[in-house]
């Protein structure tokens, strides 16, 4: 049966938190800050925390600088995953990666399908891997990081899930981690 093996220990994973938004700021930013709260709440690490506009090249800049930071395992992104004409994360990251992680997005909507209904149709959330550091791409709304995290991520990045969890495929845990 999967789930959490407590006879196993827990290694924390570093994650940098990107908000991608061009009206949010520190004060306002209840999603990146949800993100940042809750998995260091789970154990793991605030690797670090940036807001940048919707373009293109703002995102990839830091999401590149991040891939290139041995300090950073996981990128967790909020924002510009839906149909606006300025929603650009999935434009700006698909081109980076070397692998989708298809199955990311299947899961994230069945589990906001029981939140919001039928309108996580209207989100276009995704993961993949760049180099060997894993991005999830989240929407922005607080509720969407919310199913996010509590439901998806929290069990995905937790080395003690089992039968298997991300951690194992981190670099640096890939001898500890089965």
């Amino acid at each position: 049966m999967p789930g959490i093996d407590e006879t196993l220990d827990f290694h924390p994973l570093r994650i940098a938190v990107l908000t991608v938004s061009d009206t949010r700021n520190e004060e306002t930013d209840t999603s990146g800050r949800l993100l940042a709260d809750r998995l260091t709440a789970a154990g793991h690490t605030l690797a670090a925390k940036r807001i940048t506009k919707d373009d293109v090249e703002a995102i990839r800049a830091c999401v590149r600088e991040w891939v290139a930071d041995d300090a950073v395992d996981i990128i967790l992104s909020t924002g510009g995953t839906g149909f606006m004409p300025r929603d650009v994360t999935p434009e700006a990251v698909r081109p980076l990666l070397k692998r989708e992680m298809d199955g990311f997005s299947i899961v994230f909507h069945q589990a906001s399908l029981g939140t919001v209904g039928v309108s996580t149709l209207q989100s276009r959330a995704f993961a993949g891997q760049i180099e060997d550091t894993f991005i999830f791409c989240l929407p922005g709304s607080t509720g969407a990081c919310r199913d996010g995290w509590d439901l998806v991520l929290s069990l995905e990045l937790d080395s003690r899930y089992r039968p298997c969890s991300i951690a194992g495929l981190i670099p640096r845990l890939r001898d500890v981690c089965p």
